[in-house]
């Protein structure tokens, strides 16, 4: 099993939903982040003051998904959510050593 983590821009959350929806992915946590890369912030302009901010508004995505499915999720995040802009995010891939499911105690990938 794998553990996907997926930091985005978020207006990009709705289209990568769906996209992952139509993989039959089950589900997925969502938090609201804020953090910065290579850009190092960005410079904005409000009531007429420029101001600059080191902490940009992200989204974080995270999943547990089958050996068999993640290749394919990382695909479809990676083009759903890109830009072609600098600040298009990251994804980053865990190996995932146990799941269990505790409505049911069910353990492994019938846990997901």
């Amino acid at each position: 099993m794998k553990f996907i983590i997926a930091i985005i821009k978020p207006f990009k959350l709705d289209e990568v939903r769906e996209a992952l929806s139509g993989l039959g992915v089950a589900g997925m946590t969502v938090s609201e982040v804020k953090g910065f890369g290579r850009q190092k912030g960005q410079t904005e302009i409000y009531r007429g003051a420029e101001y600059s901010t080191n902490m940009l508004p992200k989204v974080k995505i995270e999943i547990a998904a089958s050996d068999a499915l993640a290749p394919q999720i990382i695909e479809t995040i990676q083009q759903t959510a890109s830009t072609e802009a600098i600040g298009d995010g990251k994804i980053f891939v865990l190996d995932l050593a146990s799941a269990t499911r505790i409505r049911t105690g069910e353990i492994g990938d019938t846990a997901l």
